[in-house]
């Protein structure tokens, strides 16, 4: 009995321990996540959304590009699918995440465990988190997401209530931000990635022409999202596809 006690304790202490290091890590990606989700709120308030709408689809959604994608289809009037579709296909590389961290955690580890993780995978919480050596503990992300998703959802919310309030010029200027991430995302890849960077290329070059041919000029904004992004995704599978890692080691 007695060892099942200290066994207990020392579990306790463990968690408790890795909960501090999450709250840490968490803070200097909270404020990352409250600026740039200010800029997001401004983009909801374009959207027609209320700053309680707004901070509901943060908390529900962890992504900036998914909610963006979301808040311009929103505004365009798109249908509830073309939503769904964009939405998962701009967050599908957590996906991904979500399978590298499963191979990283406990086989004991109960499923409520792994749904809590899986649901706030973000790119900057997914880096901190594998980045920790033996099986990840699931308090550390807790603590973590505790200072992370509050200031992206109170960020939004004041974002929408700002965007209601700032001039229409310090409104646009702040949406730029939201470009600013977009960019900061891709530029790194392609300066890795030749490859990468032609197809960057030719999805901003055929994004333009959609949408002027008469073909795809009729189709609103997220059907020629979804239609590009299968098609030079595929194009891209097919043409360059990439080695398994297992193979190079």
């Amino acid at each position: 009995m007695g060892c099942k006690i200290k066994k207990y304790t020392l579990k306790n202490t463990c968690n408790q321990a890795a909960f501090r290091d999450g709250m840490r890590d968490g803070i200097p990606i909270g404020l990352g996540y409250f600026a740039v989700s200010f800029s997001l709120g401004i983009a909801a308030k374009n959207a027609g959304l209320t700053p309680f709408q707004g901070f509901l689809a943060s908390f529900l959604c962890n992504a900036s590009a998914g909610e963006y994608a979301g808040f311009t289809l929103i505004a365009a009037g798109a249908a509830y699918v073309e939503l769904a579709v964009v939405t998962w296909i701009t967050n599908a590389r957590y996906l991904l995440m979500s399978c590298a961290m499963s191979q990283r955690l406990d086989p004991d580890m109960p499923g409520y465990h792994r749904f809590l993780m899986a649901f706030h995978i973000t790119d900057e919480l997914f880096g901190i988190a594998i980045a920790r050596p033996g099986c990840l503990n699931p308090y550390y992300s807790y603590g973590a997401v505790l200072m992370a998703a509050p200031c992206w959802a109170f960020g939004t919310a004041l974002g929408v209530a700002a965007g209601s309030l700032l001039p229409l010029r310090l409104v646009s200027a702040f949406s730029v931000a939201l470009y600013g991430m977009f960019l900061a995302v891709i530029i790194p890849a392609a300066r890795k990635d030749r490859v990468i960077a032609a197809l960057i290329i030719c999805c901003f070059a055929a994004s333009f022409c959609a949408a002027y041919l008469p073909v795809f000029s009729g189709m609103s904004g997220g059907t020629r999202t979804i239609l590009l992004t299968l098609v030079l995704s595929t194009a891209a599978a097919l043409l360059f596809p990439k080695e398994e890692e297992s193979k190079n080691a």
